[in-house]
């Protein structure tokens, strides 16, 4: 994931990247061995115990390496960093060669993608990035029903102005399921490309089930442009009822459950640069 802040020349001028990578484990009867009630770590978040140093041939941690690579794409626009000389998928810049080598290519995409899903936005001065990761959804398998190992990753980039209020935010979630049938084999397409919940549009099919008749992405728009104007904590502040919005001026327009949504938000506002 990458929260990448442009300026009106299209050059990146602010850029946090990180990753989660979180596993959900079974025994041998495919009951579950994870504890999912507790929230998953991002790399970064992970800091020396991600335990990359040890084995890293320039003696850098994951979350070193990458805070070289956001200084490296800095100036540049998504377009150049794309064109970055690499040899299988690792830096092959002269000046990233002993500073990065994990492989880039798919945060190179994250540029790419955090590009063209750009939002316009007054007065933007520092970017951040937050996560909340969750496995709680994961299922031992149960009679005929095979397991589930479920990630739920949301993600939220938020940019605020001089004055420390939110210039424009980007709200999405990555709902990621392996499903096993009742033997234990693996039953889901692993080379499939997962799509987050604003990549699947009206595909997510919330619309149908929805007293206001709204979309998660139509609901999470609404919630970005409500924060708007807002304090980070105007914004965590707001009232909630059973987890939802609990605000006259989103009551038509998000009913969907906010709590992992501000509290990615307040990780974003925390970290912005």
């Amino acid at each position: 994931m990458a929260a990448v802040g442009f300026d009106k020349d299209g050059k990146i001028v602010s850029i946090s990247i990180d990753t989660a990578q979180d596993k959900v484990g079974f025994d041998d009867k495919m009951a579950l061995t994870s504890d999912t009630k507790v929230a998953g770590k991002t790399k970064k978040e992970l800091g020396n115990d991600y335990g990359m140093k040890t084995a890293s041939k320039i003696g850098k941690e994951w979350f070193e390496q990458i805070a070289e690579f956001e200084k490296w794409v800095v100036g540049k626009t998504a377009a150049e960093v794309a064109a970055m000389k690499l040899t299988e998928t690792v830096p092959a810049e002269e000046d990233l060669k002993t500073l990065v080598t994990i492989k880039v290519a798919d945060y190179i995409k994250a540029i790419e993608k955090a590009s063209k899903n750009a939002i316009a936005v007054k007065g933007g001065e520092k970017v951040g990035l937050g996560a909340v990761v969750s496995t709680a959804k994961s299922k031992s398998a149960e009679g005929e029903n095979g397991a589930v190992a479920q990630v739920d990753t949301t993600i939220v980039a938020t940019v605020l102005d001089k004055a420390g209020k939110v210039a424009g935010s980007f709200i999405d979630v990555a709902q990621t399921k392996v499903a096993f049938d009742k033997d234990g084999k693996v039953t889901t397409d692993k080379t499939a490309e997962v799509k987050s919940k604003v990549e699947l549009g009206d595909a997510y099919g919330m619309k149908g089930a929805s007293k206001i008749g709204k979309e998660w992405f139509e609901q999470a728009k609404a919630l970005q442009e409500w924060m708007v104007g807002k304090t980070p904590a105007e914004v965590t502040g707001m009232k909630l009822a059973e987890g939802k919005a609990d605000v006259e001026e989103l009551k038509t327009s998000v009913t969907v459950t906010v709590g992992g949504y501000l509290e990615a938000f307040k990780e974003a506002a925390a970290n912005v640069k």
